[in-house]
């Protein structure tokens, strides 16, 4: 994948809260609407979860695009989109308690990103991701989870780059967790897939992005929670 820091995070701390607070109210507003048959899928990650820089995250964000694929399958299931911005693994794991005060079927994790642009220590932030499932097996049991993979480019050093990408197979092998293998496969390093900034995926880049989860979790959806 290319360069700069996913989610921006040079950007002032009041663009966070915004998106904290939008982030929060679109899934507060989706939660809402479920009914006592459905079932809860809740995508936790960064600004590819949440979708920075798409002019309708509501309608274009990757898990936005998963629940356009629910209801066309008529499935009982609503998603509930905790994407931040400029979250780190560490961050992540100060903010899962939150998040799980909601009930949860299906877990979908994707952060790593900007450790890796940030060149945190592998160990660390494999310790954060462990944790954070950890926690989500111990407030829902019975929740299946599955694992977003990132990888770094190879600017960030090959030896780097080939431990961060060991990071996921190694966890969802540890866990018995489904994987899905490279979030951004068949986006990333593409122009006419990609906003000015090489990093977040236009519309057409969530929809392929989508493609992809849809791939692992369709499986889970449909043998229900």
């Amino acid at each position: 994948m290319a360069a700069p820091i996913i989610g921006r995070l040079s950007r002032p701390i009041a663009l966070w809260v915004l998106m904290a607070v939008v982030t929060g109210s679109a899934s507060a507003a989706r939660a809402s609407a479920g009914t006592p048959d459905e079932h809860t899928i809740v995508f936790f990650g960064d600004s590819l979860t949440a979708g920075y820089g798409l002019a309708d995250p509501d309608t274009q964000s990757y898990p936005a695009q998963i629940q356009m694929k629910i209801d066309a399958e008529r499935l009982p299931w609503h998603v509930v989109n905790a994407g931040l911005s400029g979250e780190t693994s560490a961050g992540g794991l100060r903010r899962i308690d939150w998040v799980l005060r909601q009930g949860v079927d299906v877990f979908v994790l994707e952060l790593g990103a900007n450790d890796g642009l940030r060149g945190t220590a592998t160990e660390t932030t494999r310790a954060n991701l462990q944790s954070i499932i950890d926690r989500v097996r111990s407030r829902y049991p019975a929740a299946r989870i599955v694992l977003a993979g990132m990888r770094m480019p190879q600017s960030m050093g090959q030896d780097y780059a080939g431990a961060f990408r060991a990071i996921y197979p190694a966890l969802a092998q540890k866990n018995g967790i489904t994987l899905v293998p490279f979030l951004l496969e068949g986006v990333a390093g593409k122009p006419e897939l990609n906003q000015l900034d090489g990093v977040h995926p236009t519309p057409s880049g969530a929809a392929l992005v989508a493609n992809e989860v849809w791939k692992a979790i369709e499986p889970l959806l449909k043998s229900g929670p």
